[in-house]
């Protein structure tokens, strides 16, 4: 019976050792060998799986190593006895009585304060890899991701200088080398100046926008947010108050009108307009903070994808150009990156700085050392410098590959003239459903994102959809909008 515990699946992702070695600590926590309980011997096991002896023999010693088995002289290898010490164990007696009656428990949803399952939010299929037309926005390619830089970096976080200076807890602290990289390196990309005081490393974006809206707004607060805007971020502001002014957005970005005035926060994406993508004008940035020292708001700066220009020079940051101090700067790494690593910063006044930190500290103290140690070895060697030079040169061969493609096949569509970012935001024909245009591409293995969930309101247009270009090879591009236009005339327009 024990003997039929043993076997290997296949598994290309892990050695024969590694899958051996997991098997065996999976039967022993499980309790499906008993402590004290022989294991089979090193040639028996061998021969049983059809592996080397050796691997056999190694797998029986890591697992000596790390307190899982007991080796004894001229007997074998014994399943530790103190292994599942400490683990509660419920006898018999203690189970519960099936037929008894089941006690009401708590009626969770009149207990809720908020319901963010109840938020419109962006929905993305998680197996968008399946379709041969992924024109899905904010995933990377992995044929441009730098695994061997990556994992240089990685190693050298996991040297026994580096654990023994990360494995600490600093409470609050983040890593003194990430920060000086973001202080020093990326900061002055986009003309920023800041003190190690001014700069808060955060889990992503997202985090840095959860926190202000935490520190800067409560239910007597008016928060301006672009419209179409990043509904994240206006459902985040929507757990704080209901006072939230939608704010028009045109070619050159957001309109700097009298609205700005009723508004408290105003929070913006002036780099490339999440999601349309247009980049505010240099004379409207300089409206925008004059209107924002008249009238006292404070602006978020979320400096979306602002590494990703095809044409031209960069604009200047906000912050660059704030002489006032209404601007906080937010930042992510993981749009260059990779969007599973979850890594950002804000920078603002060291008192609002010192705030953050503080709250940071009671949801999570830091973001995880190791990973603040890797990127910032990451950015010290100028990897990230070349990674952006490479992203550069394959995006803009992406983006012009779209815009030509988009004038051939989706005459029947708008789209605004874009010169950065990953993404084309696109206006169908008025009595176009995008979500019917979603399903009926999805089957044939085109993937878009209808673009409703981005405006403010029940009433959102509903013929826009967004096309991403970050995770598609350039040669699929044509063919998948070909395709997109074939549905979209098939449809007929209809919803």
């Amino acid at each position: 019976m024990r003997d039929q515990l043993f076997h290997l699946e296949p598994d290309g992702k892990s050695t024969l050792q590694t899958q051996l070695r997991r098997m065996l600590v999976s039967a022993i926590l499980a309790g499906h060998i008993a402590p004290g309980t022989p294991l089979p011997s090193c040639r028996k096991l061998a021969r049983d799986l059809d592996i080397a002896r050796n691997t056999v023999s190694l797998a029986y010693q890591e697992l000596v190593e790390e307190g899982f088995l007991i080796s004894r002289e001229r007997r074998g290898y014994f399943v530790n006895e103190d292994i599942l010490s400490g683990q509660v164990r419920v006898s018999d007696s203690a189970l519960v009585d099936t037929e008894a009656k089941v006690q009401p428990g708590p009626i969770w949803t009149t207990r809720f304060r908020v319901r963010p399952t109840m938020q419109r939010n962006i929905v993305k299929p998680q197996d968008w890899q399946r379709f041969r037309y992924p024109f899905i926005y904010g995933q990377y390619d992995p044929e441009l991701f730098p695994i061997a830089a990556w994992r240089e970096c990685t190693r050298q976080a996991q040297s026994l200088d580096s654990i023994r200076d990360w494995a600490i807890d600093r409470f609050t602290e983040d890593d003194p080398l990430l920060v000086e990289q973001i202080r020093t390196r990326l900061l002055p990309r986009r003309g920023v100046l800041a003190a190690a005081d001014e700069i808060l490393v955060t889990v992503g974006a997202q985090h840095a926008i959860y926190l202000l809206a935490s520190l800067l707004v409560d239910a007597r607060t008016t928060v301006g947010i672009e419209n179409p805007g990043y509904s994240d971020a206006r459902n985040i502001f929507a757990l704080h108050t209901e006072r939230q002014v939608p704010l028009a957005v045109d070619g050159e970005g957001l309109v700097v009108d009298s609205t700005l005035d009723e508004c408290d926060v105003v929070y913006t994406t002036p780099s490339h307009q999440f999601p349309t993508t247009v980049t505010l004008s240099l004379d409207r940035r300089r409206a925008l903070l004059a209107r924002a020292e008249a009238a006292d708001f404070v602006i978020i700066e979320d400096d979306y994808e602002s590494e990703i220009n095809h044409v031209g020079t960069p604009s200047p940051a906000l912050k660059s150009l704030d002489r006032s101090g209404h601007v906080v700067f937010v930042a992510s790494l993981s749009k260059t990156l990779a969007p599973g690593l979850r890594l950002g910063y804000m920078v603002g006044p060291r008192e609002l700085i010192q705030e953050a930190r503080a709250l940071r500290r009671l949801m999570l103290r830091h973001p995880p050392a190791n990973n603040q140690r890797t990127v910032a070895l990451f950015l010290a060697r100028g990897h990230h410098d070349s990674l952006l030079r490479r992203l550069s040169h394959a995006y803009r061969d992406r983006w012009d590959a779209m815009h030509k493609a988009l004038l051939r096949h989706l005459p029947e569509c708008r789209f605004r003239p874009t010169t950065g970012g990953t993404a084309y935001w696109i206006e169908g024909p008025a009595e176009l459903d995008a979500g019917a245009l979603e399903r009926e591409a999805g089957a044939q293995g085109v993937l878009i994102e209808p673009g409703d969930v981005h405006f403010a309101g029940c009433d959102a247009p509903r013929n826009c959809f967004r096309l991403g270009f970050s995770s598609i090879p350039v040669d699929r591009i044509e063919p998948g909008i070909a395709e997109l236009g074939t549905v979209i005339r098939r449809m007929g327009g209809r919803g």
